[in-house]
């Protein structure tokens, strides 16, 4: 395997930090964080790339909330000068590990996403009896630093480049505990490896695609399963034989306990594509997909949200008219006229009443 070098200075030049600082800046311009390392854009890039180049360079802390949609979550959201060294870093690196991805993984990359991954679902459907969906337990808290940066090596052999991920890596803020136990583990091992990365980043979502990229191979490769979709954590394979399928939740086991994580018991389970294939909030039949239950019930909220925020005047017309048609746009992919004709056909926006009226 072709391992390769003198990256850092691509990384670190000023052309590629301001492409990034563009980059990271769209939809959050008028963020005040972002508008001020804007207003002096050039002393802020110049005085980052002297940092990089000294290898003085240290992230800042997280700003962590969690969100319940649909489950509870912890986001990490890094400083915007962190999120700019993240483009520029993603920008030089990502291409080279993306000649060798394979092509059914769909989170997070250029021309792929979630409606693609919902349309190979789709394609496979009507192509095979049964689906087997799995999930992967905790995905992004149980992800081993070490481990990672032992795969991201793998490819790439500059030294300067290698210690930046591995500050970055370095500085994940602490995640979900999550205490596991794996073969050749003794009483302490869990407490010694250092795991979880933060939801949020950039480069979370990409090293999340790297530290995947082995199974994805193991499954279509060494398993001989063509019919193969995956999106982050979550995949599915479809077969002729539901015995075929069931035969494969050893050996994934045991791959994953070489990657330190854990297939989730309540989420992984075989179906007949007739009867619908859960993914990615959808439900995936032959012929047509129906919104799951949960996924309607995070749109009605996000839609009661938007009606209030709007008649208090938080929520401006223009931000309200984005997340709806984003909404739209979304259940566009599936059979739900019905289910948006009821939904937007109850929904009133009215404007802020002003003081004094």
């Amino acid at each position: 395997m072709k391992r390769c070098g003198s990256l850092y200075p691509a990384i670190i030049d000023f052309e590629n930090l301001l492409a990034s600082a563009y980059r990271a800046r769209r939809g959050k311009r008028y963020r005040r964080d972002v508008a001020a390392f804007h207003f002096d854009l050039e002393p802020e890039l110049l005085t980052l790339r002297e940092e990089l180049a000294t290898r003085t360079y240290q992230p800042g802390a997280y700003r962590a909330f969690y969100i319940n949609d649909p489950k509870r979550r912890l986001i990490s959201a890094a400083p915007y000068r962190d999120r700019v060294v993240h483009h520029a870093l993603c920008r030089i690196i990502e291409p080279i590990f993306e000649r060798g991805f394979v092509h059914d993984s769909y989170a997070n990359r250029v021309g792929k996403g979630t409606h693609a991954a919902l349309d190979r679902a789709t394609h496979f459907a009507r192509r095979y009896r049964y689906a087997l969906k799995c999930d992967i337990e905790k995905y992004f808290p149980t992800i081993d630093h070490a481990i990672l940066l032992d795969r991201i090596a793998r490819k790439i052999k500059c030294r300067d480049t290698l210690w930046l991920i591995d500050r970055i890596v370095a500085n994940s803020n602490p995640q979900e505990e999550v205490a596991r136990y794996f073969p050749g583990d003794d009483l302490f091992t869990p407490g010694e490896r250092r795991r979880g990365i933060p939801i949020g980043n950039l480069t979370s979502q990409f090293f999340a695609n790297v530290y995947l990229d082995g199974l994805d191979h193991f499954i279509q490769e060494s398993l001989g399963q063509p019919a193969y979709v995956r999106f982050a954590d979550d995949f599915a394979i479809f077969a002729e034989r539901r015995e075929a399928l069931r035969s494969l939740l050893p050996e994934l086991q045991d791959y994953l306990d070489g990657l330190r994580l854990r297939l989730h018991p309540a989420k992984c389970h075989i179906v007949p594509v007739r009867d619908g294939v859960p993914f990615l909030g959808w439900q995936v039949f032959p012929d047509h997909r129906r919104l799951r239950r949960r996924t309607g019930v995070r749109f009605q909220r996000k839609l009661r949200e938007l009606t209030r925020g709007h008649a208090t005047g938080r929520i401006p017309l223009d931000r309200v008219r984005a997340s709806v048609m984003s909404w739209i746009g979304h259940l566009k992919h599936g059979d739900t006229h019905g289910l948006r004709r009821k939904l937007l056909g109850a929904a009133v926006f009215r404007p802020a009443r002003i003081q004094g009226e």
